[in-house]
């Protein structure tokens, strides 16, 4: 630890030693029937307020991974962990994890050339055609190959559907449209359109390389020129043991994105023309039969490749009971942001990041304060995980579920706090993830005691369910679950407002009006969903027949 971050963890926990007695003098004044538990736990405001301020703070220079600022924020969740007698449950006896990371960026605008059947040949333009995609494991790539187009690249056996049924992949390049079809059940389509299970699939299938193209529909919501002024960002994965990079479907590595005048380019004398793949492909089955585009592509890129260093930061409350205390229920919150921004027009470039994600840990830390000061302790144990480089992709949560610090078999269940927009008194609470284990009545009980109602997902197209980090413990097979606040009593209004005006930008600050008792209300929803979860006589299980169960429930 520097002396500079050895200072901030230092006056870090002297604000929370200076604060305390007002947050026990607040939570007796405050404190309703309805919001004691039997345990004795009433989340505190001004707690959370508190954690909020130090990890929203400019000293952390918006907490990016492997920097200064992440590394003062891990030591000051270190130092709650310490203060409330946490177990440390990191490397070498103390709270930390050691992350060992792979950054990665575009070097240049890279090129993309191709030659028709006809022996015409032509280029893409960078920046209006498309953006390149940076390598984690190889500074330099050139490739030629023919091209294939495979629709969503989907392959559900479940739906009877495979979208390569037919297609040749091997040593040649898949174009894949973004997204899954609209009619597919939200956290399935979810699954299905992450680009890294499009392209794990096809390298299974021997293609070599991934070129992404829009929808008509995707192109409205995520704009391609919105990426030209980040595609030079650093990137993020693990490296393994033998200090390999992790990347997923890595045979077949995401080469580029395309844009629609990209893609026209490519479709030149294509089967089927791109207007009517376009067209099918936006009904709710959306299917289209791939085919083989009359084109051999040849694409070279330029990446800049760096090895850092950060850290996960994982403590244990130990339960009670002498046969299921070796099981632990999982509390997970990422601590991390996007850092300084390097472009854009903001005179403040600091990412604070404080509904993304400070408010989450903050509730973590108030949650385990809770299970602390209980008057009984829980029945499972409690492993609280801070986790690192969410926002490069959930690499610290995957980091972890592939080398976890207890043992992979007694990991019992995810409660992941990740982003609530506490801006409002909200009423509902969207359950990832829930309907599909037995963590469901769990928490249908635990929201009913809050007078809280469970809502399906407003926002099926955005993917939620798989961009953060309780997904990578779905992929090992443990039962998992993610909140969000609802829309309802105006939790639309400010959950867009917020989309629009503060996400992934500087002004996600703490001159937002937070709402600091809607606040505490969701550290009690999720402190009760935990100790439903660490009390039961059963440890959680998939319901039968359950797609993640059955894709991932074996490992």
């Amino acid at each position: 630890m520097t002396p500079f971050s050895r200072r901030a963890a230092v006056v870090g926990a002297a604000l929370l030693l200076i604060v305390q007695p007002a947050f026990a003098a607040e939570t007796t004044a405050k404190a309703t029937p309805q919001a004691r538990s039997a345990a004795g736990f009433t989340p505190s405001p001004a707690a959370i307020k508190a954690h909020m301020t130090f990890l929203a703070d400019d000293l952390l220079e918006g907490r990016e991974a492997g920097t200064r600022g992440y590394d003062i924020a891990a030591n000051y969740v270190a130092s709650q962990y310490a203060q409330l007698g946490v177990k440390p449950a990191g490397d070498g006896g103390g709270y930390l994890q050691q992350v060992p990371l792979t950054a990665f960026r575009a070097a240049s605008e890279g090129g993309i050339s191709y030659t028709g059947a006809n022996g015409k040949s032509g280029s893409l333009t960078f920046g209006e055609d498309y953006l390149p995609s940076a390598q984690a494991a190889q500074a330099q790539l050139s490739l030629t190959a023919p091209l294939v187009f495979v629709g969503y690249g989907v392959n559900a056996p479940e739906r009877g559907r495979d979208d390569y049924a037919g297609l040749d992949l091997k040593g040649k390049i898949a174009v894949f449209l973004n997204g899954a079809p609209s009619g597919f059940p939200t956290e399935e389509r979810a699954h299905y359109a992450s680009a890294a299970t499009k392209r794990a699939e096809a390298a299974s299938r021997g293609a070599v390389g991934a070129l992404m193209m829009p929808t008509t529909s995707y192109e409205k919501r995520r704009p391609f020129a919105r990426g030209l002024a980040g595609y030079q960002e650093w990137r993020m994965t693990w490296r393994d043991a033998q200090d390999v990079p992790f990347v997923r479907g890595g045979a077949a590595p995401s080469l580029a994105t395309l844009s629609l005048t990209g893609a026209a380019k490519l479709f030149a004398g294509a089967p089927v023309a791109l207007d009517a793949v376009l067209a099918a492909v936006e009904t709710p089955d959306g299917r289209v039969k791939g085919f083989d585009l009359p084109m051999q592509a040849t694409v070279q890129l330029k990446t800049e490749i760096e090895k850092r260093q950060s850290s996960n930061v994982v403590g244990l409350i130990e339960g009670s009971d002498p046969a299921l205390k070796a099981q632990v229920v999982v509390l997970s919150a990422h601590l991390d942001h996007l850092g300084i921004s390097t472009h854009g027009n903001d005179r403040d470039k600091i990412n604070n990041g404080a509904l993304d994600n400070a408010s989450g840990v903050a509730t973590l830390l108030e949650v385990a304060r809770g299970f602390k000061e209980a008057r009984v302790r829980p029945k499972r144990s409690i492993l609280l995980l801070a986790v690192t480089a969410e926002e490069k992709g959930l690499v610290g949560s995957e980091y972890f579920a592939h080398n976890p610090t207890v043992a992979k078999a007694d990991i019992a269940a995810d409660v992941n706090l990740d982003m609530p927009v506490l801006l409002y008194d909200f009423q509902d609470v969207v359950a990832f993830g829930a309907d599909r284990s037995s963590i469901g009545p769990a928490v249908a009980r635990a929201a009913g005691r809050m007078g809280v109602t469970l809502s399906p997902d407003p926002l099926p197209e955005e993917g939620l369910f798989t961009r953060s980090d309780h997904y990578r413990f779905v992929e090992q097979g443990i039962p998992s679950v993610f909140l969000m606040t609802g829309f309802k009593n105006g939790g639309e209004k400010a959950f867009k407002d917020f989309l629009a005006t503060h996400y992934h930008k500087p002004s996600d600050d703490l001159s937002q009006p937070i709402n600091y008792q809607a606040a505490a209300r969701f550290a009690r929803v999720n402190y009760e969903i935990a100790r439903e979860l660490a009390n039961a006589p059963a440890r959680p299980t998939w319901n039968r027949g359950d797609f993640f169960g059955t894709l991932f429930g074996k490992k």
